[in-house]
């Protein structure tokens, strides 16, 4: 059997594992959280892509979800498709839901995902200077957390079926509200740079179920109002829809007739919307 050379064996494992759908990565800036990633093989050619960043739920198993799911919607669109991965017990206590607020011990998740962007960016010669987002289930709580505190880094986003919400509601602190924004994560809300973000929000009309999502007094994440929003997804993500468009968002929002908690039975809606965008936004 002939060997390649040295040039070929690279170009070999270049197609292999960095385009298409990729080889999973560690983030450089913290190499206890990872991603996956769908790269159009054009882009070996020097093609621009746009970046479509998607943020899996509770279980992580829905990154590589995402990742094949939006593969072809990525091939024909020109869009690179990112997705993080957040271990469960990343700290060493068992906890699942940190990323969903952002912040959890020392890591910065909106931090980490703007660093991984900007090294992939760098990888594949990209501007990916603003990206959309979208994400499902606790992605969905990470995705409408993300815009409001780095509106300026997006181009759209797609929340999915939150089970809580962060109102914009200058009254109360973080997580329920953004009255403390600045003082803890250092950026002030800015409703003019989100009310340039297209925002859609997707949720399905039997997504009814409300053991994960209902907040107990004692626990982890329990605050004074946090069950304010409403009942269940729908309610909330209803809630979060008015409260944004009080700020001047303009917000698409589909309650999809008969689905309860499924991602994947969603994504239709976010893939219209999103290549309605991409159009729009590529024929300025």
């Amino acid at each position: 059997m002939q060997e390649l050379g040295t040039g070929e064996a690279v170009a070999r494992a270049q197609a292999v594992y960095d385009y298409g759908q990729t080889a999973i990565f560690a983030s450089s800036v913290d190499p206890r959280l990872h991603m996956v990633l769908y790269v159009p093989p054009i882009a070996a050619d020097g093609r621009k892509l746009d970046l479509l960043v998607a943020v899996h739920g509770t279980g992580r198993t829905s990154a590589i979800d995402f990742r094949d799911a939006f593969a072809e919607f990525g091939f024909h669109n020109d869009c690179a498709i990112l997705c993080p991965i957040f271990p469960v017990n990343v700290l060493g206590d068992g906890a699942r839901s940190g990323y969903k607020f952002l912040e959890e011990g020392d890591i910065r998740y909106d931090k980490v995902v703007l660093a991984m962007v900007e090294e992939m960016a760098q990888k594949y010669r990209q501007d990916w200077s603003r990206f959309a987002m979208f994400g499902f289930s606790g992605g969905g709580h990470f995705t409408h957390r993300f815009a409001i505190l780095h509106p300026e880094k997006l181009w759209a986003a797609s929340i999915g079926a939150p089970g809580s919400v962060t109102l914009l509601d200058p009254t109360r602190d973080w997580w329920v509200g953004i009255r403390d924004l600045e003082a803890r994560f250092g950026k002030a809300f800015r409703a003019d740079e989100l009310a340039n973000v297209p925002v859609h929000m997707v949720v399905g009309d039997a997504d009814l179920e409300t053991w994960e999502i209902t907040h107990k007094p004692g626990s982890k994440y329990y605050m004074e109002g946090a069950n304010d929003a409403g009942e269940n997804r729908p309610a909330r993500l209803e809630a979060l829809a008015k409260s944004f468009r009080d700020a001047g968002v303009k917000v698409t929002f589909d309650r999809v007739p008969g689905i309860s908690h499924d991602r994947m039975k969603v994504l239709g809606h976010v893939k219209n919307f999103l290549a309605k965008v991409l159009q729009e936004r590529r024929s300025k």
